[in-house]
């Protein structure tokens, strides 16, 4: 799961330089913001049931 993780933080940094790179398309930027965000709380989520 930590390489799930890894891999969607990447692709969202990926694509949050995309976008900002070629700003005509922002939806690139969009994409990239909910990936991150997306990665972020599935990182929290799984965290915490490891704790568990």
């Amino acid at each position: 799961m930590r390489t799930l993780l890894v891999t969607l933080g990447v692709v969202a940094v990926v694509l949050i330089v995309l976008g900002l790179l070629l700003k005509a398309l922002k939806w690139l930027l969009i994409l990239g913001v909910v990936a991150l965000l997306a990665s972020i709380v599935l990182g929290v989520v799984k965290g915490r049931r490891a704790l568990r």
